[in-house]
Order: structure tokens, then C-alpha cells, then sequence
């Protein structure tokens, strides 16, 4: 959630959904924010949905590489609405998990983990040593 007024609206909302409770009848405790152990590492995310489409309602497991939770289910939400045009009002998000390399299902999640990975740089520019271009 953006901030702590939807993460607080998102929750009830769920819960009403799942359980008979109500915010009079409840009290949030306590909210923290949770940081990254390791914010400058790429990680595999397995995400675990719950999509309403116009036909009806989906459960998907997806994967995603990212460096933080956030940003993996950010990717979710993008993913989710070019595949699937699904809004983010319809997608509910059930479990978000760290996936080790061997565990990690999708294909395309698969071919990153090679070693011998290699991304050329087609066009460099390479700079004049103290030399004056115009004469």
C-alpha cells in the first residue's frame, strides 16, 4: 500500500471479506513498515493471487526478480493489468515469498540464473583523452 490509510482500508476490507468482523469490532494494534535485509541483491519472488475477472474468479502463482517485496508486487500489478486488464481493485494478493534459485518454477525466471549471463554494450562512445575536438 501506498500509505498507512489504504494499508488500514485494504485490511478490513479483506478481513470483512474472509471473516464476520468489522472495524467497530476490531483494532489494528500495531503497523510497521517492513524493510529489506539486503536492499542491493536480486531476489526471485513467488506471488501467490486472487483475480476477479469478467468470468470469474482466478487463482495464479507468479514469479518475479526484484531487489524488494514492493517492487516485485508493483511488477504484479502491471503484469496483471497488461495481461489480464485486471484492476487493481480486483486483484488481492494472497502470500508474497522469497523463491531460492532451484525452487523458482517459470522459465523465464529460470534463464536468469545462469552464471555465464552476459549483457553486451552495442554502443559505447568512447571519450577523447585531453584532446580538443575543434582545432
Amino acid at each position: 500500500a501506498p500509505d498507512e490509510i489504504v494499508a488500514k482500508s485494504r485490511f478490513w476490507y479483506f478481513l470483512r471479506q474472509l471473516k464476520k468482523v468489522r472495524k467497530v469490532n476490531g483494532e489494528i494494534l500495531r503497523m510497521t513498515l517492513v524493510s529489506n535485509s539486503s536492499p542491493t541483491k536480486i531476489k526471485n519472488f513467488g506471488i501467490w493471487v486472487r483475480y476477479d475477472s469478467r468470468s470469474g474468479s482466478h487463482n495464479m502463482y507468479r514469479e518475479y526478480r526484484d531487489v524488494s517485496t514492493t517492487g516485485a508486487v508493483t511488477q504484479c500489478y502491471r503484469d496483471m493489468a497488461a495481461r489480464h486488464r485486471a484492476r487493481a481493485h480486483s486483484i488481492q494478493i494472497m502470500k508474497v515469498e522469497e523463491v531460492k534459485a532451484g525452487d523458482c518454477k517459470r522459465p523465464i525466471i529460470k534463464q536468469m540464473h545462469n552464471s555465464t549471463l552476459k549483457f553486451p554494450l552495442p554502443h559505447r562512445i568512447h571519450k577523447y583523452n585531453k584532446k580538443t575536438i575543434f582545432v
